[in-house]
């Protein structure tokens, strides 16, 4: 009935495993769980490897990284049954009923089911504000608010789908690298399938350090270029291309590529603070935008 797959890269995945399996045999249902290492020779892969003697459980470990989308696929491909719970390794639910929330949702008329994300409100590491910040502002959104645009808040580290709407959508994803949930979204838009956001969260644990964080920011933003320059994105809510396009057609990229060149050191200090805006952070990725 349930594949739970769990992409996972260098993290121990065995406390999140422990937890949905403890919560799949308490429902009573028919269930397997995978998960997969993208090739990261961790030692963490130790712990891993228990994972194999859970009930309905397996561990692979690849030698050849290719990439979280790839993995992805392939833990899809694997999968026997028809409905697909991917939950990313790094995570842990915030509910004793996670598995029964989405359970409850595979009789509705829906084609894929987001539960959200959650972040701890006190910052415990200062060297991750940037990724807390960001993602308790931006990330942590209750599912009556996603519901009221349903493909704007597309966050693929918790969701439920339908195995073959899975691999129909993400054939068109042929990129593989940081930030992709635009691109996902996109296509589940424009394939018109049927999204619906629950309350489901599980909370965000592997926090990127501020320096780590804003790289991978960097790499989603030339993701998003090459995506809108190979026309990839033919349906999206994605505010930061919208405001992108109209600069192009005022002819104003040339000279905000000036300014962020000129502004891009002091704009990083402000960003790596306890409390940084979101707004400047905004401008930083509009400003990386126009330097591609």
């Amino acid at each position: 009935m349930l594949s739970i797959l769990i992409p996972t890269f260098n993290y121990n995945a065995l406390p999140l495993a422990k937890i949905l399996e403890s919560q799949a045999l308490k429902l009573g249902i028919v269930f397997e769980l995978i998960c997969m290492d993208d090739g990261s020779f961790s030692n963490k892969n130790r712990h891993n490897q228990h994972i194999n003697s859970l009930s309905h459980s397996k561990f692979i470990e690849h030698k050849k990284n290719v990439g979280s989308k790839a993995n992805r696929g392939r833990l899809a491909t694997l999968a026997q049954y028809n409905w697909l719970l991917f939950i990313d390794a790094d995570s842990k639910p915030k509910s004793t009923l996670f598995l029964s929330k989405y359970i409850d949702m595979c009789d509705r008329p829906f084609d894929a089911i987001f539960g959200g994300f959650a972040y701890d409100s006190t910052l415990k590491d200062p060297n991750q504000s940037l990724r807390h910040y960001f993602g308790k502002n931006r990330e942590e959104i209750q599912s009556a608010k996603r519901n009221k645009n349903p493909y704007k808040v597309i966050i693929s580290a918790n969701f439920l789908i339908r195995k073959v709407v899975f691999l129909n959508v993400s054939k068109h994803c042929n990129q593989n690298t940081y930030g992709l949930d635009y691109l996902f979204s996109s296509q589940l838009k424009t394939n018109n399938i049927s999204v619906f956001h629950i309350d489901n969260e599980v909370w965000h644990l592997g926090l990127d350090k501020n320096e780590e964080f804003l790289k991978k920011t960097q790499n989603a933003v030339k993701a998003l270029y090459t995506a809108s320059k190979l026309q990839m994105l033919p349906a999206h809510n994605i505010s930061l291309l919208k405001t992108y396009n109209v600069i192009v057609k005022l002819g104003l990229k040339t000279p905000l590529k000036w300014f962020f060149t000129k502004l891009k050191s002091k704009l990083e200090r402000h960003l790596f603070r306890q409390e940084p805006s979101l707004v400047l952070f905004d401008l930083y990725r509009l400003g990386y935008l126009c330097s591609q």
